[in-house]
């Protein structure tokens, strides 16, 4: 055996106590638990029977750096991400100026290395059009060279389905995937609210689902017609998921996520007495109906949605503090979503092992990156879970900037006690 660096001792790992021996931020084994053993020179971290998880990765997130500090800047953002379980964070490319240069994505990754050399590790995700403006492809292969684990024009929809076309063909020569943010662009555009009856109850300007529909329609044929992938961003509508399953079972190269925020709230959240216009709320694509969120469950669990993201989207108080109609968009989720997330599977709404490949082995397998399956040579990443602790949503609480949540006041269970990545404790 290799000189082990690391022991978690007395680890609960699918329901069995083990002990875990790391070296050099490797898994080198785990064993059963014995009731005393030589460390050597190894450190010693004692579990006390907490739930061993490995690190999770959120393939969608806003970290806002360079240009929208104000909102989050990357050291915050990964602080929210360490205590959140996650190891890996593809960071979007909708920053000032847009990450669709070498240069931006270099900055990107040396504020992560300065604020967290140990992790959680950092993937910019590069634009697909410059400024994100879809009239001109961005500079994909310089993108890719300066370190770009996919492309995306974020949440602006590429209008040109020529120019789309060839972003697709172009991030293929550099193995990468392209993520569609899926929104006609025509039809309620970043309207908030899903169209229906609460929304004409509300009088707001809403969003239909079919809005999210017709685009992965177009996205699953060119898929098909290309022969090339395609992953399909925050999924939140029965439309969406129907056509998702059929590409499928055809075989088509289309992958798709879906964000905790989908899984618990509906619309009708916008309507009960304590959070009415809730601008918290208003994320896009809208919240939807109880139809959806079912329909949505029952795809991420049956694997027609690969993933989970979170779609973290921090913004200032203020710019969240005004009337619905003109509030800007998102929700923060690094803090909440695994607390969120493992509610689903105490509640038997999600099994444990959707949970794992949702968080852990198929996001690393669409976008190539590290993942830690506990098996000798994978990455000593992971996190002790208290499943039980209860703790109580507040802006004190949360260690992301943004505190824009309608989650705010509520009482989550379950949290992060302590993390490692690559065998070195982060938090």
């Amino acid at each position: 055996m290799a000189k082990i660096d690391l022991i978690v001792r007395r680890a609960k790992l699918g329901g069995k106590d083990v002990d875990i021996f790391v070296s050099k931020g490797k898994i080198e084994t785990v064993k059963k638990a014995v009731k005393s053993l030589d460390p050597g020179d190894a450190r010693v971290e004692e579990a006390f029977g907490l739930t061993v998880m490995p690190s999770m990765t959120d393939a969608h997130v806003h970290l806002r750096e360079p240009g929208f500090e104000y909102k989050e800047d990357i050291e915050s953002g990964l602080r929210a991400a360490a205590w959140g379980g996650f190891s890996n964070v593809m960071c979007m490319a909708n920053t000032k100026p847009v990450n669709d240069e070498g240069s931006v994505t270099e900055f990107m990754l040396e504020q992560a290395r300065k604020h967290w050399k140990n992790g959680p590790r950092l993937f910019p995700i590069g634009g697909l059009t410059k400024g994100l403006r879809g009239e001109e492809l961005a500079a994909m292969a310089e993108l890719a060279r300066a370190g770009c684990a996919a492309f995306s024009n974020d949440g602006v929809p590429v209008k040109s389905t020529e120019l789309f076309r060839r972003a697709l063909e172009y991030a293929s020569d550099w193995d990468r995937v392209v993520i569609d943010h899926c929104e006609d662009p025509y039809l309620g555009v970043a309207a908030g609210v899903n169209e229906g009856a609460v929304s004409s109850r509300l009088g707001l300007p809403a969003q239909p689902d079919v809005a999210e529909a017709l685009q992965v329609a177009r996205d699953v044929l060119l898929a098909e017609y290309l022969d090339l992938p395609i992953h399909l961003a925050h999924v939140s509508c029965k439309k969406s998921v129907d056509l998702i399953r059929f590409a499928k079972a055809k075989g088509i190269k289309v992958t798709a996520e879906t964000a905790p925020h989908y899984l618990v709230l509906t619309e009708d959240y916008l309507e009960a007495p304590a959070s009415e216009y809730d601008t918290n709320a208003k994320v896009n694509p809208p919240l939807r109906t109880a139809e959806d969120q079912q329909a949505v469950l029952e795809a991420l669990s049956d694997g027609t949605i690969d993933i989970l993201a979170t779609d973290h989207a921090p913004h200032a108080g203020h710019e969240k503090e005004t009337e619905f109609d003109v509030a800007p968009c998102g929700i923060t989720g690094l803090d909440t979503a695994l607390s969120v997330t493992w509610g689903l599977v105490r509640d038997g709404k999600l099994t444990r092992d959707v949970f794992t490949r949702a968080w852990t082995t198929r996001p690393c397998e669409i976008f190539n990156l590290p993942v830690n399956t506990f098996q000798p040579g994978d990455p000593a990443d992971f996190f002790l879970f208290d499943e039980g602790e209860q703790w109580e949503v507040t802006p004190q609480a949360l260690h992301s900037k943004g505190k824009n949540t309608p989650l705010m006041g509520t009482t989550l269970k379950g949290r992060v006690k302590t993390h490692f990545i690559q065998g070195k404790k982060i938090v």
